[in-house]
């Protein structure tokens, strides 16, 4: 684990190589799983007001799961996260294109111009998930069987997962942490570290 800031990088995060591979996965990672996508309370009113504008790129069993559980709802563990057409299902949010892959109707009315909110954080920062603790934060590459296509994508390329997740992380801890891990990566590189598993 390495410190920057207040957050703890798992090594796995410049080992681990990943590229989304849309193509081959179909955007799994918004149709499996127990619960929706990890939310917290500013996330959940931001889905609220953006909602008019993601609406008309929804599904109609989108629409109805958000009329009768909420725009974001508390799961077995506790956690705040995006309503689930049903259980172990598609986030409500989901819709699909003409080639049959999952995609997120919030970014979709953000690449539309219809809201300046792009998606929630979790979604953007995958596979990174960030566990929160009293004095420091957990940045943690996660690994699911589904991602396999973007394993073998990001190994092919040879883009690492930080790398891969540049945007997301900036919009989380800014340019200045983002440049401090960059430094670390290059150290870790020049120490022969960052393929090591």
């Amino acid at each position: 684990m390495i410190e920057i800031g207040e957050s703890i990088v798992s090594l796995d995060v410049f080992q681990r190589r990943f590229v989304c591979d849309l193509a081959a996965c179909k955007g799994a990672c918004c149709v499996h799983g127990d619960s929706g996508a990890p939310l917290d309370a500013e996330e959940a009113d931001l889905l609220q007001s953006v909602y008019p504008q993601v609406e008309p790129y929804m599904r109609a069993e989108g629409i109805q799961a958000v009329e009768a559980q909420g725009y974001a709802v508390t799961d077995e563990d506790g956690d705040l996260v995006t309503p689930l057409v049903s259980a172990g299902g598609e986030c409500a949010y989901v819709y699909f294109d003409e080639s049959g892959t999952a995609k997120c109707a919030v970014e979709k009315a953000y690449l539309e111009g219809r809201t300046d909110w792009k998606k929630p954080l979790s979604c953007h920062l995958y596979p990174i998930r960030i566990k929160k603790y009293s004095r420091f934060e957990a940045v943690q590459y996660h690994e699911w069987d589904i991602c396999k296509p973007a394993c073998e994508c990001g190994e092919k390329l040879q883009v690492p997962v930080y790398a891969f997740l540049k945007e997301p992380l900036i919009r989380k801890y800014g340019p200045e942490w983002y440049a401090e891990l960059e430094l670390v990566a290059r150290e870790l590189k020049a120490q022969g570290k960052d393929l090591e598993r």
